[in-house]
């Protein structure tokens, strides 16, 4: 089971593995706890859904095609729009009623009632610092610990920092993308992982493929067009077998896109795998 704040986390974070998961035989489930209304669309063509109030509608529908990708089930905590995005801390959604950050013990509530049906073997959500800061990613991880057992397996996915910053060495941006500094890549990532999973070439597919489907919020710098962005972009690869692609969010800073995904263990025994297989 993932838990995540907004539609596109499922995918940024955990995509690959989901995927990898799913494809040997796992149940895997995304439980998904806002619309994402917040986000700052990428592209010209749907921005009035912003100024309308459409945007979180319309990444549901986003968020379930990019769960088709990758082959696993999806549940809205609560129900389509029950949470809205908080915003970023001191924006005015913050002080919305319905916002997630408002709403925690709530949250906790309805996570713990889908553990004890679905049972996982395993939960992957955020670390206390929400992986960036995020004031939703803070709460997702708040509701998740609170709500599960003791026993309960719980990793949490980070952005492993040594490997993005080679990761970076390895692209050169598109035009009229930049680099990430160093502030906003500390920020973003973490300096270590307990397990780094290591992505298939079909599970790598997966997630490229769900990416594209969050079309107004992440612009994959593959050549790719979508409906939402008609535009195309090209990074440069200097190891391809490496960093396959790159992408960016609307703020247009090149990240790498990996073929790994990396975790810190949250809560329960230290184990070699993400489900203690062998």
């Amino acid at each position: 089971m993932a838990v995540h704040a907004h539609p596109d986390d499922e995918v940024l974070f955990t995509g690959g593995t989901l995927a990898d998961l799913s494809a040997r035989g796992a149940q895997v489930t995304v439980i998904t706890a806002t619309l994402g209304e917040e986000g700052e669309i990428i592209g010209e063509p749907y921005q009035g859904l912003a100024e309308t109030g459409q945007l979180g509608g319309f990444r549901a529908w986003e968020l379930k095609h990019a769960l088709d990708a990758l082959g696993v089930e999806g549940i809205q905590l609560g129900g389509f729009g029950h949470f809205r995005d908080s915003g970023m801390e001191g924006s005015p959604a913050h002080e919305n009623p319905r916002a997630l950050v408002n709403r925690v013990d709530e949250a906790t509530e309805l996570l713990h009632g889908h553990l004890a049906v679905l049972r996982p073997h395993a939960v992957l959500t955020y670390g206390p610092d929400g992986g960036y800061g995020h004031p939703d990613h803070i709460a997702v991880h708040k509701a998740v610990h609170a709500a599960a057992e003791p026993e309960q397996r719980i990793w949490w996915a980070v952005f492993e920092r040594t490997a993005h910053y080679r990761g970076l060495e390895a692209v050169t941006p598109p035009e009229g993308w930049s680099l990430p500094d160093k502030e906003y890549l500390d920020n973003f990532t973490n300096a270590d992982c307990d397990i780094t999973y290591e992505l298939t070439d079909a599970a790598l597919s997966a997630k490229r493929a769900a990416m594209l489907a969050h079309a107004t919020q992440i612009w994959l710098a593959d050549g790719s067009l979508t409906p939402v962005n008609p535009h195309a972009v090209q990074v440069g690869l200097k190891d391809p077998a490496q960093v396959p692609a790159a992408y960016a969010l609307s703020n247009l800073l090149t990240m790498p896109l990996l073929r790994q995904e990396f975790y810190q263990l949250g809560q329960g025994e230290p184990q070699d795998s993400l489900l203690g297989e062998k």
